[in-house]
């Protein structure tokens, strides 16, 4: 029998070149916010795949770029720390617009990491074949990587052929975590988040990032197959606020009648959900309301 295998992954990249969608993919499961815009996940995510051979415990990370907020910076420290951790790191970058000077220096804050590092160049449904071996041969000569590996985290090409790799290189390990756990975060967590995906959605070209969501209230009423969820909107001042209620609370009723449904698939029950928006003055730069909104200063385990 081959010996059983477990071990963190962790994806890395810039914002928007796909990490959440193929994070998504791994576990079959849809968990990590995947909208259009860049940087919408904020945390560090962690999901669980289990194979006949192995557990896979993918981490899911904000996008590594330059951001001047305290919330930018976060992020990125939260990304950095969690691919110190980990057994296996994925560096995703895009075929269609591959910024080379960039990554490498995403790859330079990583050298310390003691993962085996893969290239995956993502989005290869969107380019002709032939543009991709030069592409291999640039970033070949950037780093010395275990493995080159085109894949489309919206078709799956490719994906088959990355998890075997991964497992090639897993260490030897029982399982960290119980078969049936697909993720390590609350259930308060996703309600959250997928408020603040719809949130988004249905003001993204008005709000940009300085939307927040907390969850007040969560209380179970079994007997009557219902969960009473109250969740609160934060954004940063009050012309973003008027813009998420929407003229006679149009877009605010959207919004949670949008999150209700998803909510309602998530949790297997029926869902009352109730959402109100509080202005917290630039909270995106206030490092306190940042610790209370659960933004917490960084993820690194190692110490």
């Amino acid at each position: 029998m081959a010996p059983f295998k477990s071990g963190f992954i962790s994806i890395l990249g810039r914002p928007n070149v796909g990490k959440s969608t193929l994070f998504n993919l791994f576990l079959g499961d849809k968990i990590a916010i995947v909208s259009g815009k860049p940087q919408t996940t904020r945390n560090r995510i962690l999901g669980i795949k289990n194979v006949e051979e192995g557990q896979l415990i993918f981490l899911d990370t904000p996008g590594i770029h330059h951001g001047r907020s305290e919330l930018n910076q976060r992020m990125v420290r939260t990304a950095i720390a969690s691919g110190r951790d980990a057994d296996v790191l994925l560096f995703l970058v895009e075929a269609i617009h591959p910024h080379i000077e960039e990554d490498q220096e995403m790859i330079k804050s990583l050298r310390e990491s003691r993962g085996v590092p893969f290239l995956v160049i993502n989005k290869i449904d969107r380019v002709k074949r032939p543009t991709l071996l030069p592409l291999m041969d640039q970033y070949r000569n950037l780093y010395p990587f275990k493995g080159i590996i085109p894949i489309s985290a919206v078709t799956g090409d490719g994906v088959g052929i990355l998890i075997d790799e991964i497992l090639k290189v897993l260490p030897e390990s029982p399982r960290y975590y119980p078969e049936d756990m697909i993720t390590d975060q609350t259930e308060r967590f996703w309600v959250s988040e997928i408020i603040r995906e719809k949130v988004i959605e249905v003001s993204y070209q008005e709000i940009p990032y300085s939307t927040a969501v907390t969850i007040e209230a969560f209380k179970e009423h079994p007997e009557k197959n219902l969960v009473a969820i109250q969740g609160t909107i934060h954004v940063e001042r009050d012309s973003q606020k008027k813009i998420v209620i929407g003229k006679g609370g149009q877009k605010l009723k959207k919004i949670g009648e949008t999150a209700r449904q998803e909510i309602e698939a998530f949790l297997g029950t029926r869902v009352f959900l109730e959402l109100w928006v509080n202005v917290e003055k630039n909270w995106t730069q206030d490092p306190r309301v940042l610790d209370r909104l659960g933004y917490l200063a960084t993820l690194d385990h190692s110490h």
